[in-house]
Parts: C-alpha cells; structure tokens; sequence
C-alpha cells in the first residue's frame, strides 16, 4: 500500500503529460478513415481536433484547403466538390500527419432505424434468417462498396464522435456478414446501376423508438410531442423495481425446469437508456451529421405501435425527417423509408395504425414508402426476405435520388367517391392500371357514418377499385389491409404492392 501511494504522483504526473500530448496531435473523428466513401458533388468536409490555434491543412486529390483551430483545438475545413472516382488518398497535416488511403468519391447513404434494418446478413442466430444467407455472404464481394457499422451507442448529449473503434471497411463476405442485409441489397443495386462507389452506414438498434433517434429540438418543435417525455416518465417509474422484476422472472424460469414444465413468457423489457429521447441520436446519428450524404433509407415503427404510442407517430416521423435535414444542413436530401411489414402482434399493438403514419408521412417532401405488407411474416416480426425490401428502396432511389423515368411505387390511396351503394377508391401511382395477385381482391372493408367497419366486395375497375357491401346502403368509409397481420392483393401494373390505409379523417 505504501509503495502504491508513493508511486501515485508520478504516475498523475505521466498520465497527465500523455493527455497533453495526445491533445497536441492532429485527429480526426472516427467516420473519416481508410477506405471511405466520400460524397461526389458536393462540398467535402475534412474536421477534427489539435492544439488550440494550431495550423492545420488537408489534401485529397490535388485539392488542398489549409485552417487555424480554435480556442478549444476544433478545426474544419472544405475542399471542392469533385466527380465519383478514386481511390484517392487524404493527408491532414499539423505538428504530425495522419495519411488516409484508398478513398472513394461517390454515393453514401446513410442506413438507419431498428432490428428490421439491422438484421445481419448472417440474420438473427436462433430467431430470424435471411433469405439465402450462405449463398448472399457468399457472394459478397463488392469492392466498391465500403461499409461502415455504428456501434451501438446512447448519450444524454450530442456527441462529437461515434462511441466506436471501427472504421470504414471494403465489403466482402467475412465484414458484410455483421452488416445490414437492408441496406448491403439496397447498395448492391444502386452500385451495379450507377457504377459509382457507394458508401452504407449502419447506424442502427433493435426495438428502439422513433423518439429516440430524434434530437430535443426535433421532439420540442411541435408542443403536440409532449406525450413523448409522458411515456418516458412512465418507464423511468417502472425502473424502480426493474430488479426485483428480474429476480422474480428467475425465479419463476428455475421453478418452471425443476419441474419440467414450460419456461414462462416474459414481456421484453428494452433497455431503458436506448428508449430515452434524443439519446440515439446524441450518439449515433449527431456525430455522422459533418458527413455529406446522398441520403436516408429507414426502416423502424414496430416500437412505436403500442395502443399509446401508435396515434402519435403522424407527428413523431415527419418530425423525425426534418430534424435530421436540419442538422445534416443539406436541405431536403432523399428520405427514404419501409413501411412496417405484416406481424400477428398482440392486441395490445397498433400496427395498422403506424403503417397509416407512415402513408401520410409521403406528404413530406423528397420522400418516398417502400411498401412490404406481402413479404412479411405472421409469425415473425423479422421476416426473411429482406432481398425484396433492398430493392423496393432502390426503386425509391432511383426514381428521386438518380431521377430514372420509372414506376417506384405502389397503389397509394389518394381519394374516394361516391357510387350507388359503393365506394370508389382512386390511387396514385396506378396510372397503367391495377390487378388482383392470386384471385379476387381481399382486404376491404366499408363504413358508414358509425364508422363500424365490415367486410366489402372489392373489384377492379381500371385505374379504381369499387368497394361495397349489400349491408351498408350508404358507405362512408373504407379502408384496406387495416389489421395487424392482413391478407392483401392489390397491386399495379409493374407488379407492386398497395399500402394499407383508411380513409378516415381525409375528408
């Protein structure tokens, strides 16, 4: 003991000299690395840290832009924009000089939202697979494609780097294998369409809320978010006897195997700091918002559909959407998004009714819904087929990001009029006509003026469905697809699937 408390200041004394010297050092944050996608055509932002006032320039590409750090060893600085290409290599140079090699310039996109758009390409061992894995790691070899994986991080506070030692990565089959199956399809197609370098970032966590990937000024821009912090008070509470909880659902585990009897069923009890407001934002999407990106693809609702947390998600996700604009500071990029898929959830879950805020989220600008209502699976809240998802995104991408003359989109529910004892129900993107896949249409139901909902008669009638039922003779009201788990056929002409709706309200 004594030798150790003699040993203390000198230890302090070398401890703080190595901090000191560390500071002095040139750095840069964790999402400017080797093989790095960088954005084409846009400014590119070079930032990080160093001694006080100390002279710091970078280089890429002959390009070359030199700055002062600040006060507090912050520096930042742009260099012109420049055409996809590479590989290029970056030199920052202050009192040392760090060298960044094989850069890209092309397309990133950043890839976000819970466990549908983090399910690895290896899936979920034990719960969830992937639609030919082993084939699809594979064949993962895609040496344009870069990959960079957020690690799983929340903050009471913005961050100003990502809580993570990994760097950006060239995709092959032992790296892409950890990685987004969403996203890695998403990027395969636009890759091979484009031919330019593109970069994913996965920044995701399961079975998290769309409050907690949205900043405080986000959720405090619109007084009717307050229930947000309401839940999170509620939840906070229930902490309090978190552990005594844990201990009591061992107990019953331990009772249930010595006797041979079943394990019971526990609720899912996430983990509270992942569930805060702003705090995966604060740590996993502010400190990536320096970084140009293309845009956003986003999977995530299934968190938000409980009976008190459903209603609010019209306001929740557009409000969501202009956040990250506003702090990416790169106006109304691409904002594309899935539409939560068909789950037998619990009657204490809404999802009808997340899938309907998602619907009418596509009145925000430069968006657009990738709908997956058929490829889902009743039984498993992480369905398999995450090829298809990949590449309804892309079809969004290439229709608003990369401007291609094609049909992106299914049926949307635009607007109803009134028939002799019907219902006419019009859609965009429904121009070349519509169709039942597999038989009559299914999934329609019509209301009056109760608003008490029944089965309807459905048919196609050009670029229209008529709906009806002999039993309202004056309908209202209809929607579509309007269960947790429906069964839906309605479809376009290039083959693509009708989002659920209801007409209610729209009137």
């Amino acid at each position: 003991m004594i030798a150790t408390y003699l040993h203390r200041p000198a230890a302090l004394f070398l401890l703080a000299w190595s901090a000191s010297f560390a500071r002095a050092a040139v750095t840069l944050p964790r999402i400017l690395s080797s093989h790095m996608v960088l954005q084409r055509d846009r400014p590119i932002h070079i930032w990080g840290w160093s001694e006080p006032n100390e002279k710091v320039s970078a280089t890429l590409h002959r390009a070359s832009q030199s700055t002062t750090a600040d006060s507090l060893g912050r520096w930042s600085v742009y260099l012109p924009p420049q055409p996809a290409g590479g590989p290029f290599q970056l030199t920052v140079t202050g009192t040392n000089k760090i060298i960044l090699d094989d850069i890209l310039i092309g397309d990133v996109w950043f890839a976000s939202g819970q466990s549908n758009m983090e399910m690895p390409l290896e899936g979920f061992p034990g719960s969830a697979v992937v639609k030919n894995a082993a084939q699809e790691i594979g064949t993962a070899n895609q040496p344009g494609i870069r990959l960079l994986l957020v690690q799983r991080k929340a903050s009471p506070f913005p961050l100003a780097d990502l809580g993570s030692d990994r760097s950006w990565t060239v995709c092959a089959p032992e790296m892409a294998t950890k990685f987004s199956a969403v996203a890695y399809f998403f990027g395969r197609e636009i890759a091979s369409r484009e031919h330019v370098p593109i970069g994913l970032i996965d920044s995701t966590w399961g079975g998290t809320p769309a409050e907690a990937w949205t900043s405080l000024e986000g959720l405090s821009s619109d007084a009717s978010l307050m229930p947000v912090f309401s839940a999170r008070a509620q939840m906070i509470r229930e902490q309090t006897n978190a552990g005594l909880v844990a201990a009591a659902e061992k107990r019953e585990d331990a009772t249930a195997r010595s006797t041979n009897a079943p394990l019971p069923k526990h609720p899912w009890h996430p983990d509270p700091q992942s569930w805060a407001p702003s705090w995966l934002f604060n740590a996993m999407v502010s400190p990536a918002t320096g970084y140009a990106i293309k845009g956003v693809i986003w999977y995530q609702g299934e968190a938000n559909t409980g009976l008190a947390r459903a209603p609010l998600y019209e306001r929740l996700f557009p409000a969501l959407i202009a956040d990250w604009r506003k702090h990416w500071h790169e106006g109304n990029f691409p904002f594309l998004f899935v539409q939560i898929s068909s789950f037998a959830a619990s009657p204490s879950e809404n999802w009808p009714a997340v899938r309907e805020a998602q619907r009418r989220s596509l009145g925000v600008v430069n968006s657009a819904m990738a709908v997956t209502i058929d490829v889902g699976d009743p039984g498993n809240v992480h369905p398999s087929d995450k090829q298809t998802v990949g590449s309804r995104l892309a079809l969004a991408a290439r229709a608003l990001a990369y401007h291609e003359n094609i049909e992106y989109s299914g049926p949307i529910f635009r607007q109803t009029s009134s028939e002799e004892g019907a219902i006419r129900v019009w859609f965009d993107h429904a121009a070349d006509g519509l169709m039942a896949k597999g038989g009559a249409l299914q999934g329609f139901e019509i209301a009056g003026d109760d608003r008490h909902f029944m089965a309807a008669n459905a048919r196609v009638d050009g670029v229209s469905v008529i709906v009806s039922n002999p039993q309202q003779t004056r309908p209202k009201y209809v929607r579509y697809g309007w269960k947790n788990a429906p069964v839906v056929n309605l479809c376009n002409s290039a083959g693509l699937p009708a989002s659920p709706f209801t007409s209610e309200d729209s009137d």
